[in-house]
């Protein structure tokens, strides 16, 4: 597959369009202006960036964050997004093919969160299986589809592609209008809750041997290269709010509920918790990019893509900002 796809290339752009920082006028202790971008909506799996925020972890690093909520395919961080959360495989095809300067400063999801999920009563019991039929997703979160087909011997050409608003993913499944959906194992929680009675079969792309990061925090290299100490200290606070989410989910998702009331506590404490499984590999900090892993992690998407000029680990991730 060569190029990269417009709705991959509006994902990672609009996610991470930088500003300059905004310093309030006044006194040299005001706070610094930050607006990050979720990948897709408010979520449970988001909750420790509201922990950070409720309990004063940005606040306290010298920053007034506001999070704005991601729209996937559409220009997500349209206006000034400093920072944003994407996944490093649209990263890799950014910086490849259309040269967007984004680097990641910090990951998340050091394991494979893509999975597919499938109607139980569809019959389809095996990844095989999936050939032939439509599967629901959101603009860009089929981006590495290509390598787990590969990894699981899916003709990727049978499969057609249902493009939707991450919110009605639930409603096309229950209504039987696709037989599965693409989503991230940390959104299992919602998506059941959602479906309701009826049971959902996994496709997890880990279960089919890939190995790779997962999502994690984005800036521009020219925030990186500006602002490298405002990027030191939102990674830093950001990572004490993980510690507190993945210490204490049921207090996670009551505060992702208090501030954004529609988030279910529950579903939000059952996401955390799912993240919490993602986040951690042995011998490395939490946040930490290991360059090893990061060269693994385009070699899966050098598998599946053509990529229009080579691209290093150094080339999609900035070392130095998880603090030690």
């Amino acid at each position: 597959m060569s190029g990269t796809p417009k709705t991959i290339r509006r994902l990672v752009a609009g996610a991470v369009i930088a500003s300059t920082t905004l310093l309030r006028p006044g006194a040299s202790k005001a706070l610094e202006s930050v607006t990050f971008t979720t990948d897709f909506g408010y979520n449970g799996r988001h909750a420790y960036f509201f922990v950070a925020l409720d309990r004063g972890y940005y606040r306290d690093a010298g920053l007034e964050v506001r999070i704005v909520r991601g729209q996937g395919d559409s220009q997500i961080g349209a206006g000034n997004a400093m920072f944003g959360f994407a996944d490093p495989g649209n990263v890799i095809l950014a910086r490849a093919n259309d040269r967007i300067p984004v680097k990641l400063v910090a990951i998340v999801y050091c394991k494979p969160p893509q999975a597919i999920f499938c109607r139980e009563d569809s019959g389809l019991t095996k990844p095989k299986d999936l050939e032939g039929n439509a599967i629901g997703t959101t603009a860009g979160a089929s981006t590495l589809f290509p390598a787990f087909a590969k990894a699981a011997g899916i003709d990727v050409r049978t499969v057609r592609w249902v493009l939707a608003s991450i919110e009605s993913l639930p409603g096309l499944l229950a209504t039987n209008k696709v037989s599965c959906v693409g989503q991230f194992t940390v959104g299992e929680a919602l998506l059941r809750s959602q479906y309701g009675p009826g049971k959902l079969v996994r496709f997890a792309y880990s279960d089919a041997g890939l190995s790779y990061f997962g999502s994690g925090i984005v800036a521009t290299d020219a925030t990186i290269a500006s602002k490298p100490d405002l990027v030191s200290r939102f990674v830093a606070a950001t990572i004490s709010g993980m510690k507190d989410a993945f210490a204490n989910p049921e207090a996670a998702g009551a505060i992702m509920h208090k501030i954004v009331p529609l988030v279910d506590a529950t579903v939000a404490k059952k996401e955390t918790e799912a993240v919490a499984e993602l986040v951690q590999i042995p011998r490395q900090r939490l946040g930490e990019i290991d360059p090893g892993r990061m060269e693994t992690t385009i070699d899966v998407v050098k598998r599946a893509f053509q990529l229009a000029t080579p691209v290093a680990a150094a080339d999609v991730y900035a070392p130095g900002f998880v603090p030690k």
